[in-house]
């Protein structure tokens, strides 16, 4: 083949299939965009709309959503079901898990301590801790504070969020998974998420209160904010109002308790965590301004993987720097079948809450958010980002595709050729390394990829399938072909 035309085969099929793809997988969704400054009315028209048509594209069962304007609630509805299998409607009063948009929440918790003068950010834990010590280390805990805790730099691990158990069942202590997992991985200092630092707030917060985690958090931040839907513990009276959740694969996830509370345990409405964030907007029973202020400063700008969608962490937020200048906090959350999301800009008043019962979501909130954002007249959000990268995404698996399509056909028509370059043993390594790959992503419970990409992500496995199979092809045809001719007399 002529490498001119195998260059223009190469593109013109590239194209399409990045369209095609790209269409496909739902990250082209024909749908008209909300105005600029549209009314309060307008949106929700659009929501009713737009909403439903995406979750279908998506496969998301249920999402609740709540809007606040000017600091006060203004906007809420819940669209599709709690349970598919019996086709349970999920409602706007429906408690559903918010999983770590409970660490904005006791954040408020763990500076309520210090505003009444129990709980000192800059001191060691230690100090308050007297009935149970961090596992040895060679680290030394003399440096984790509250405030390294609740910034992520106290040097502690992730935490097992698959030790997870069904209401009702026997599960083990705070203190006795914080035995097994607290132990620090280095000195503290640098950003690493950690549902563990959490968990040792939580035990911070029983030492210097001597009360249950969930009934402080009760008592000092969800009652007198308003959040009369939501719990740390299912009470009797909402068994069986929990939405079931939904994995990446579509398979239901019954409700689920953590042993531990603190960095994921929440069950809220959506409405809740927006009377939640609309108390951060204006006076309230729990925190004064400059409490609330100290929330939103930023303690860590180098966030790892987090930098592509946020600016800096604060105290239980991150936070990012509109186009147009303002500050905005926000925290996602995401479980086994979970995802949600609340993003505020205390500046204007405004906010919105995101909850969904699949694991499936983030490029259906990052659209939400990208319409919500453009409604407001906020230019953009972080998670528009992850929109970007879906269509970058799209484009690379079409890339992926093409030079499959054109490792065969060179091959097919150019046998000779192709075994002169003396590629076949090389071209065979790739293919078994590939396949390799391959076969390990499948035995991990886990990807990052697969969570932020639902769809996109089985797309890339079939094109990667198709290079190494394509491959072993461009490396024996040859070889088959030049002995079927040298057979010939």
């Amino acid at each position: 083949m002529h490498t001119i035309h195998r260059t223009w085969l190469f593109i013109m099929t590239t194209v399409v299939l990045c369209l095609v793809i790209a269409l496909f997988s739902g990250s082209l969704l024909f749908h008209q965009a909300i105005k600029k400054n549209a009314t309060l009315v307008d949106f929700e028209d659009y929501l009713r709309q737009f909403i439903p048509h995406l979750m279908e594209k998506s496969s998301i069962p249920g999402c609740s959503i709540s809007l606040v304007l000017n600091g006060e609630m203004a906007y809420s509805e819940a669209f599709g079901y709690a349970d598919m299998e019996s086709r349970r409607l999920l409602l706007p009063d429906t408690p559903m898990s918010v999983q770590s948009i409970t660490k904005s929440v006791t954040a408020w918790g763990v500076l309520a301590l210090v505003q009444e003068g129990l709980l000192d950010l800059d001191v060691p834990v230690t100090e308050y801790l007297r009935t149970w010590d961090f596992p040895k280390t060679r680290y030394s805990v003399e440096n984790v504070t509250a405030g390294t805790l609740l910034n992520h730099s106290a040097a502690m691990p992730l935490g097992d969020f698959n030790d997870v158990y069904a209401p009702g069942e026997a599960m083990p202590s705070l203190r006795q998974t914080l035995t097994e997992q607290a132990g620090m991985k280095g000195e503290p200092g640098k950003f690493s998420y950690s549902n563990v630092g959490y968990h040792v707030l939580e035990l911070l917060i029983e030492e210097i209160t001597a009360k249950q985690f969930s009934a402080y958090m009760h008592e000092k931040v969800l009652a007198p904010l308003g959040m009369h839907a939501s719990f740390f513990e299912i009470p009797d009276s909402m068994k069986g109002c929990v939405p079931t959740g939904y994995d990446l694969q579509g398979r239901p996830v019954p409700v689920y308790l953590y042993p531990e509370k603190s960095s994921g345990g929440l069950f809220a409405t959506a409405e809740d965590i927006a009377r939640f964030a609309a108390a951060s907007m204006k006076e309230n029973p729990v925190l004064t301004a400059q409490q609330v202020r100290r929330l939103y400063k930023p303690e860590h700008t180098d966030i790892g993987v987090y930098s592509l969608v946020f600016d800096a962490y604060g105290l239980g937020h991150y936070l990012e720097r509109l186009p147009n200048g303002m500050l905005s906090a926000s925290h996602g959350g995401q479980g086994r079948g979970i995802m949600t999301h609340v993003q505020m800009v205390p500046e204007t008043g405004d906010a919105i809450v995101i909850l969904t019962n699949s694991q499936r979501s983030w490029p259906f909130i990052a659209h939400v958010l990208t319409q919500w954002a453009r409604w407001r007249d906020f230019g953009t959000v972080g998670m528009t980002h992850i929109l970007w990268a879906h269509y970058v995404m799209s484009g690379f698996i079409a890339l992926l595709f093409s030079a499959s399509m054109l490792l065969v056909l060179c091959a097919v028509l150019s046998p000779r050729e192709e075994k002169r370059k003396g590629m076949g043993t090389a071209k065979a390594l790739a293919a078994l390394i590939l396949i390799g790959i391959l076969l390990w992503c499948k035995a991990q419970p886990y990807l990052l990829v697969s969570s932020v990409f639902p769809v996109l992500s089985k797309w890339l496995g079939w094109a990667v399938l198709c290079v190494s199979m394509s491959l072993l092809v461009s490396a024996l045809l040859p070889i088959f072909t030049d002995r079927k001719l040298c057979s010939y007399p």
